[in-house]
């Protein structure tokens, strides 16, 4: 179970009474986590989640918490940080940051269709609107392009041949293309939306979750990291259907650029590098204990089908 920071009823009683919502009934550790602590909490007033941040500095927090009141505020299905009856939304519970959210209504799903790609594509456009160009919160990602091409190079020793050859080949694309890649259209990010972020009830998305990768970067970067899981199948291979669906209801509300287009299938191969990276940091770090690690030969084996891209961009101007 990927509960890091263990807690005794006692001390969540404590943390809680503040917010001014009941009793506390029940609570469970959330075992899908691998970055971060998490708690279903099952209040006299409804359901909430509880977070603690396990990976990253305290300074960054307001971000979080800023962002997701943007999004709340712009109607979008995401989660917020609920203030206590003095107005305090980021707290601290056994030295970790905390905040208490809604439980957003609905599940995850592990096999999608068009329909789910397409309620997808279309969330990703109006997430973008609602934080592009001037409106914008600045944040830079600790696992952008420089944190890909070092850890790269220093994992690229841990690999066989074949990844060797197949990571340096990446890595020489993604420091060719940086500077055109960070100077494509921006908005806030973000840069995690696999089936395990978004909640559904039937085909209609209900929930949009765990922002703690978030931040301010390309558009484009978000698009492919949600393709690149969205419409996948178990091979890696992309399936046209799916990617069409999600990429047409995106371009309904955001179309996009010819330099976009230009840098589609680039795009599509940093995703998966950034994933498979920190998928192999993962791996290493916590084997032997009881953490979910995502398996990092799933990008690897993405990675090598991206190197032939036949889905493009529609409506590229």
């Amino acid at each position: 179970m990927s509960v890091f920071t263990p807690l005794a009823r006692p001390e969540l009683e404590t943390f809680l009474a503040p917010y001014g919502l009941g009793r506390l009934l029940d609570f469970q550790g959330i075992a899908a986590g691998s970055e971060n602590t998490n708690f279903f909490i099952s209040l006299e007033q409804g359901e909430f989640v509880l977070t603690l941040v396990e990976r990253g500095p305290v300074a960054e927090m307001p971000f979080f918490i800023e962002l997701l009141d943007v999004l709340h505020d712009a109607d979008l299905p995401v989660p917020y940080a609920l203030r206590t009856t003095d107005g305090v939304a980021l707290r601290e519970l056994k030295g970790k940051p905390a905040l208490l959210q809604p439980r957003l209504a609905g599940k995850h799903i592990k096999d999608a269709n068009a329909q789910h790609c397409a309620q997808v594509g279309d969330l990703l456009g109006h997430l973008h609107l609602a934080t592009q160009g001037e409106k914008v919160l600045e944040r830079k990602t600790d696992r952008g392009l420089d944190w890909m091409l070092t850890e790269g190079t220093q994992l690229i020793s841990h690999l066989n041949d074949a990844q060797q050859r197949l990571l340096q080949a990446a890595l020489t694309e993604i420091e060719a293309h940086k500077a055109q890649i960070l100077a494509l259209p921006r908005a806030n990010v973000h840069a995690d939306l696999f089936r395990d972020n978004a909640m559904f009830e039937g085909t209609h998305l209900t929930g949009l979750i765990d922002f703690y990768n978030a931040c301010s970067g390309p558009m484009l970067y978000d698009v492919a990291i949600a393709l690149n899981d969205w419409c996948s199948d178990a091979d890696g291979v992309i399936d046209g259907q799916r990617a069409r669906a999600l990429l047409g209801a995106y371009a309904g509300l955001r179309p996009f650029t010819a330099k976009e287009a230009e840098l589609w299938p680039t795009m599509l191969r940093v995703a998966c590098v950034r994933f498979w990276l920190s998928r192999l940091i993962a791996a290493e770090s916590f084997a032997g204990q009881d953490v979910l690690i995502h398996d990092p030969a799933e990008f690897e084996h993405r990675l090598a089908q991206r190197q032939q891209v036949t889905i493009q961009l529609p409506f590229a101007l």
